[in-house]
């Protein structure tokens, strides 16, 4: 009988002492043997890797690669169906597979684990087998036990492959499901097995900066460095991670269900959308000399499919006869490295109704100088944006385009960060004398005056009307000293 209790204490001590896991609940399914993988979602439903360990684990879609992450189903998992992914301190997922060309959409759904705090995490996507990664979107803050859909625009002509990385919350849990990759045709499926080798491979290249920290940019390298007499193709051209470096205006967030502070993410720019205007709040992005080439302009205006479909699509017809010209934030003229950048720029996320003379004077004459700064050996951050409601075009004024679905905004700004090529911009903004801020707030009136100069002010101006927090990337002090500056409209 001593024996027998004996043997029952230690078993239940050796119980109580096990490595947290996924579950105590049954075990998973029998792993799926099928050769053809089945398209996206994956929902990690026939998942059954029940500890935080490094390792692959088979499931719908193809095979992954789960580092401090393991397939959760327990009651305090936050899923859709009976299983998620849960991911703790910094944890990875990330595909040992390429999905097919053409990804236009890429959703993941999130939530804290259990009654965890919140958690940072980041999309990243390798469009070289797996090789190299580069971060998409901006890092998306998860809290609560509700899953949360995040929708980043995935463009790419190229097989993809993604990983998933957990940034913040060493103490708290995230479970992610729900991984959707869509193409024009539907669901993407693999196309490709084979990883490239160890799961953190090429780290030190693509790691991010850290929060508060200057971006050194190092993955994707600019001049100045004694080199700046070299032909613009020999520069690289802006990344979606350039184009936000000076910070997230509006804390817009990809969550469809913040329709009026929408955050889209496309390579040439990024953009804080207000569905119930039909226009941008803002669109950020940067220009430098890899920006600048031969491409044509493609005038291809269309709707932008990386909107949520719940969402009014405007279409050049919108503005059919309004007396309005179909306005550019980002210009087609600072996205010529090639044809598809150009392109991009014609979508309708990137446009505002904007008076005739407004746009094909004023505003062209400040495009070319920006362009002309950079071909000095300069290199602009820019933000543009408008705000207030109603505005005078060629046939007089007006408040909203499309039976009310466009708003024509009252007036129309734009903050542009210029400084000599380099690295570590943000932190040369702190401590380069040279670095000149230019703001400008014109009215939407075509009787503006066509010299731009006429309307320079300060970013505190612009902050103060609008709302919002413009140079929220850079540290306090570098903020207030910048954002009093007026500039004089003319280079040293």
């Amino acid at each position: 009988m001593r024996s027998s209790i004996l043997l029952l204490s230690l078993a239940l001590l050796a119980c109580s002492q096990q490595p947290e896991t996924a579950t105590q609940q049954p075990t998973a399914p029998a792993r799926s043997t099928q050769a053809v993988p089945s398209p996206f979602p994956e929902t990690f439903e026939t998942g059954s890797k029940g500890a935080y360990s490094e390792a692959d684990e088979p499931l719908a879609t193809g095979s992954w690669r789960f580092a401090e992450a393991l397939v959760g189903s327990s009651a305090q998992d936050h899923k859709s169906g009976e299983r998620a992914a849960r991911l703790h301190n910094l944890g990875r997922i990330r595909m040992n597979f390429d999905a097919a060309p053409g990804v236009q959409r890429i959703t993941i759904s999130a939530a804290a684990y259990g009654q965890d705090g919140p958690s940072t995490w980041e999309l990243w996507l390798s469009r070289d087998g797996g090789r190299s990664y580069a971060r998409t979107g901006q890092p998306v803050e998860t809290s609560g036990p509700k899953l949360v859909p995040h929708v980043f625009a995935g463009v790419a002509n190229e097989p993809i492959r993604l990983e998933i990385r957990k940034t913040s919350g060493q103490n708290s849990r995230l479970n992610i499901d729900d991984i959707r990759l869509e193409t024009a045709k539907g669901p993407a499926v693999a196309v490709s097995t084979g990883a490239t080798g160890g799961y953190f491979e090429n780290r030190n290249s693509t790691q991010p900066t850290a929060p508060g920290q200057p971006n050194s940019r190092t993955s994707h390298p600019r001049p100045g460095t004694g080199q700046a007499s070299a032909p613009a193709g020999s520069f690289a051209p802006s990344t979606s991670e350039d184009n936000l470096a000076l910070g997230n205006p509006s804390g817009a967030t990809s969550d469809p269900a913040n329709a009026n502070n929408y955050l889209l993410v496309h390579p040439e720019f990024t953009t804080g959308y207000h569905a119930a205007r039909g226009i941008p709040t803002w669109v950020s992005w940067h220009v430098g000399r890899g920006d600048l080439g031969q491409a044509p302009r493609q005038n291809n205006f269309r709707p932008d499919a990386a909107l949520p479909r719940q969402f009014y699509q405007v279409a050049p017809a919108s503005y059919s006869r309004s007396g309005f010209d179909k306005g550019h934030n980002c210009p087609s003229g600072d996205r010529t490295s090639d044809l598809d950048a150009n392109s991009a720029t014609f979508l309708m996320t990137n446009m505002v109704p904007q008076a005739p003379h407004n746009n094909q004077q004023t505003w062209a004459h400040l495009e070319e100088y920006g362009r002309s700064q950079v071909q000095r050996g300069q290199e602009v951050y820019v933000i543009m944006g408008s705000y207030g409601r109603g505005g005078t075009g060629a046939n007089g004024f007006a408040q909203t385009l499309d039976q009310g679905r466009v708003t024509v905004p009252a007036r129309i700004w734009k903050v542009m960060v210029i400084l000599p090529e380099g690295q570590n911009d943000l932190q040369r903004l702190g401590s380069d004398p040279s670095v000149r801020v230019l703001a400008i707030d014109t009215p939407n009136d075509n009787a503006v005056n066509p010299d731009w100069r006429q309307y320079l002010t300060s970013v505190d101006k612009i902050e103060a009307a609008t709302g919002l927090d413009l140079l929220s990337a850079l540290p306090q002090n570098t903020q207030a000293r910048l954002q009093k500056l007026v500039d004089s409209g003319r280079a040293e």
